[in-house]
């Protein structure tokens, strides 16, 4: 098998799901190419040493230039805050090197812009960790939609609620709170959770028109981890906006980390001519489906378990009956891209793709702080 060599810049949650994914996928899939743990790179170096053995990874370095400029590095997957994604992928696309970057792509679509273009001139095969995607229930619903079983779009909703950050003791910045730091994350559950959500509502209802959003910061002030010195709070603690999509479906979008009782509820309903499907993040092997076509007698809501050999991504896995997890999904994004490594197609989202997430962003927050509606600019070429 051809090698892939493998250069980790990070190494928390992120980098243990990427990492998992990179060891996992050949077990499954019949790739061409062998995925090599060969660098991960931390500026603590006990920890990214200690990361190192845990997972495998060959080498370690603490600065990314230097992880970037060797030669035995053919991916650099980048697993760091919002706030060093543009200059780590701008300069990996320089080094001709595959980039894999977590989401969102930018702090905003004007780093964005300059990051699309990086590698599109170099040319480099790109793809950004809006994991959703992968699901093979969500999968399914893209299917679903494209089979035109929905008929005509009318509706889309959408939610991703937490509630971790209600304490007013949580400092922000930081290795492990550094979403709060707005210099670091560039927003709050705008570009952390509502991003997931906007990646899958493009994907699969096509791309939005016009929004209409509020947000709130519900504690204004907190104790910076960097610092010591209580600082003013720049990120968004909750979001709601209105959109309409290019097909004239009507949108609802929620995202709050101030949702007591919920750790990561995402859910999404899209409503069309002819059925409706449903899908929850907490049952996320299940798709729920209803067919107005069907006979009268027998119409309602049906659970579609998702893990049968004809069903996306199953026939990998166990029998059917056996579903799969959360972890699953990193593992079927590898597989993909290096599937359109293998054939030249690349998979999606591609950071031109994940662009088109980050203008909605940009046009929600702009929405936000001017009390009107914005039109989402365009990405195009």
């Amino acid at each position: 098998m051809k090698k892939l060599r493998i250069g980790l810049i990070g190494y928390g949650f992120m980098g243990r799901a990427h990492s998992n994914a990179y060891r996992k996928v050949g077990n499954f899939f019949a790739v061409e190419h062998e995925c090599v743990l060969q660098a991960v790179c931390a500026r603590d170096a006990a920890k990214a040493q200690a990361f190192a053995a845990r997972w495998g990874y060959r080498s370690v370095e603490t600065d990314w230039r230097k992880l970037i400029a060797r030669d035995d590095i053919d991916v650099v997957d980048i697993c760091v805050p919002n706030n060093l994604h543009a200059e780590i992928s701008i300069a990996a696309a320089k080094a001709g090197k595959m980039i894999l970057c977590e989401k969102p792509l930018a702090m905003n679509g004007s780093e964005g812009k300059k990051m699309v273009a990086a590698v599109e001139k170099a040319k480099v095969p790109n793809m950004v960790w809006y994991n959703y995607r992968r699901i093979p229930a969500v999968t399914l619903a893209k299917q679903l939609i494209d089979e035109g079983r929905l008929g005509k779009i009318f509706h889309y909703r959408a939610k991703f609620l937490q509630d971790w950050t209600i304490s007013a003791d949580l400092p922000q910045g930081g290795t492990g709170l550094w979403r709060l730091d707005v210099k670091a994350a560039g927003s709050g559950v705008t570009g952390d959770l509502l991003a997931h959500c906007i990646d899958t509502a493009l994907w699969l209802n096509g791309g939005i028109e016009t929004v209409n959003a509020m947000t709130e910061t519900f504690i204004k002030q907190r104790k910076h981890t960097l610092t010591g010195k209580v600082e003013k709070v720049g990120i968004d603690d909750a979001c709601a906006f209105l959109a309409r999509f290019n097909n004239g479906a009507l949108a609802t979008f929620e995202s709050t980390r101030y949702a007591r009782g919920h750790k990561a509820l995402y859910t999404f309903e899209i409503n069309g001519e002819h059925a409706s499907i449903f899908w929850d993040l907490h049952d996320l092997h299940r798709l729920q489906y209803f067919d107005h076509r069907d006979e009268g007698l027998v119409r309602g809501w049906r659970s579609i378990h998702v893990s049968d050999g004809d069903q996306p991504y199953m026939k990998h896995w166990w029998v059917p009956g056996l579903q799969i997890g959360y972890e699953h999904s990193f593992i079927h994004q590898v597989a993909d891209f290096l599937k359109g490594i293998e054939t030249g197609k690349p998979a999606g989202p591609t950071f031109r793709d994940a662009l088109e997430t980050q203008l909605v962003c940009d046009a929600v927050l702009a929405s936000a702080k001017t009390d009107a509606w914005q039109k989402v600019k365009t990405s195009a070429k």
